[in-house]
């Protein structure tokens, strides 16, 4: 059986500039990186109006054995196109933490993935470098401002520095650091790195309408709170010019093609765990006003990139709520919420996947939650026995979703078209005003708990006395109209990585929050989550290698 790389190299690119005049787009709107890839003029936008439907797929929560959500993304954007409708698919860019670690790429599957995948999954075209440079830039003037400027009214005590670093790699040894060793005059503190992913100028660079909102939400980082002046920003110490030239070109968009030849815009690569988990409001925006629908993937299950994209992003300048949701899950997902092992998932067993549909059925209900049509895409496997496929179909039938099944990665478009006539039909339908799970001018602890309690299903959420005081000076700043952002385990509807299935009674437990005043939302820390993942005991890239004619050797 080829590789999903192998597969990936046996299809000849084409052109840009004959993929992208496909939804409208000429030579002028584009700026060249190689023959391959391009990005998209800002101005592109100005001539059209964004009048496409939005489909966002989501999945049930994600298992070891892996659901194939990104391909099933590609593979229902090439069946739209199959069927004549002028379609675009928009994804995040890869992180180089997890390529190089353990999850692998980001460019979908089998024949249902985006090219050139290797260039995508690496440097791309450098907009995370750019975010890192950024990111590092603010960090050092600060450090340079309260050293060296002299200015008593940024005096800043080391315990009360903000603004930590970053770098896009999985690297444990950098969760805790001291800094400031080589700086005569300077504080000697404690600080730490987060994955680019994490940044808050991933989520700016994510949630920014055009140059200008980038500019304004970038001076408007906290980056450390002084005892005389209150709460700094990046603007206090004018570094937020700087920073948007450092951004200028990693903003507009980026656009590839599909192993069908069809366009697809990625842009933007923040985690549903820590962040926001969808590509850019930007890349939306674009796609809404060059085709005629377009397809939206959403990091890890319901509970996490979904909900926040109703709850969060969809309420951002030239962003719309989805007319439709598609919920991607397999056979072996099912099974294992249902308590069999990973080593099991292939033996027949209809029982564990009853067993474990409480967890699906529990996405299913939040996504209907926000007035949405609810589709469950099956992605199939050579493992799936028919007794255990009819099972399924019952339970999603009696659950109030369309059940349609399938396969993407051995048959790219062919394999969705029953699920691309579903999802169309689905969109032409005036659904109402979306259903929220709260509301901006609640109070940050009720955005939580009905989070929590909608979304999680828990019967509580504990939040200790010290978060409780943390969240009074949000609200106290005057943040408190803010969306939230909960970060949590993506294992498991609970904050507990361990509670399979449909976990009941008090799930979550609320262990710190913090707003992010340029992003423009709060952040939840449930139970234990790091914003800097470490690698595995064996990392992918200790089985990659590269020969002389450049083909990757152990890559996907």
């Amino acid at each position: 059986m080829k590789t999903d790389y192998e597969i990936a190299k046996s299809v000849p690119c084409k052109p840009i500039d004959e993929i992208a005049a496909k939804v409208g787009l000429n030579a002028d709107d584009l700026i060249h990186y190689g023959k391959y890839k391009a990005k998209i003029e800002l101005s592109a936008r100005n001539s059209r109006n964004p009048n496409a439907k939005l489909v966002l797929v989501t999945a049930m929560t994600p298992t070891p054995a892996g659901e194939g959500k990104t391909t099933v993304s590609i593979g229902l954007h090439d069946a739209l196109n199959q069927l004549g409708h002028k379609g675009l698919v928009t994804l995040r860019e890869p992180s180089l933490g997890p390529v190089f670690g353990m999850k692998g790429g980001a460019a979908g599957g089998g024949w249902s993935q985006v090219i050139p995948m290797d260039e995508i999954n690496l440097h791309f075209t450098g907009d995370l470098h750019a975010i890192s440079a950024a990111h590092n830039l603010l960090a050092a003037m600060m450090d340079n401002a309260y050293t060296r400027l002299n200015d008593p009214s940024l005096f800043i005590k080391a315990s009360k520095v903000l603004w930590n670093r970053t770098v896009d790699m999985n690297d444990r040894a950098l969760r805790d650091i001291v800094v400031g060793l080589g700086d005569e005059g300077g504080q000697i503190r404690e600080t730490s790195f987060e994955i680019t992913a994490a940044s808050e100028i991933m989520a700016i660079m994510g949630l920014a309408y055009d140059l200008d909102d980038l500019k304004q939400r970038l001076g408007k980082i906290t980056v450390a709170i002084s005892d005389t002046k209150g709460l700094i920003t990046a603007s206090d110490i004018n570094a937020n010019g700087a920073m948007t030239i450092l951004l200028k070109d990693a903003i507009k968009p980026n656009i590839v093609q599909t192993l069908e030849g069809n366009p697809a815009i990625i842009h933007t690569g923040p985690f549903a765990n820590i962040a926001h988990g969808t590509n850019s409001v930007i890349a939306t925006d674009m796609a809404r006003r060059l085709a005629d629908i377009v397809v939206i993937e959403a990091g890890f299950g319901s509970d996490l990139g979904a909900e926040k994209f109703f709850n969060l992003v969809s309420r951002q300048k030239g962003m719309a709520s989805p007319d439709a949701v598609v919920i991607v899950a397999t056979i072996r997902a099912l099974k294992y919420q249902g308590g069999m092992s990973k080593k099991k998932l292939k033996d027949p067993n209809p029982k564990a996947v009853e067993d474990g549909f409480p967890n699906l059925e529990k996405h299913i209900e939040n996504m209907k939650s926000f007035n949405r049509p609810v589709l469950v895409a099956i992605n199939r496997f050579t493992t799936d026995s028919e007794d255990e496929i009819k099972a399924l179909e019952s339970l999603v039938e009696k659950a109030g979703a369309s059940c349609y099944h399938v396969d993407v990665w051995s048959d790219g478009g062919k394999g969705a078209l029953n699920l691309a006539e579903g999802v169309w039909d689905a969109t032409q339908t005036n659904n109402g005003d979306v259903q929220y799970t709260y509301n901006l001018d609640d109070s940050i602890t009720d955005k939580i708990k009905k989070v929590s309690e909608k979304i999680y299903g828990a019967a509580g959420t504990t939040i200790p006395r010290s978060v409780r005081r943390k969240i009074e000076k949000i609200e106290k700043w005057g943040y408190g109209n803010l969306p939230i952002c909960i970060a949590k385990t993506q294992n498991s509807l609970s904050d507990d990585p361990e509670k399979k299935g449909r976990p009941v009674g008090d799930l979550t437990e609320i262990r710190d929050v913090k707003v992010n005043t340029g992003a423009g939302f709060v952040v939840v820390y449930a139970g234990e989550i790091m914003t800097m993942p470490g690698l595995p005991k064996t990392p992918a890239a200790v089985g990659m290698d590269i020969d002389n004619n450049e083909n990757i050797v152990g890559l996907f």
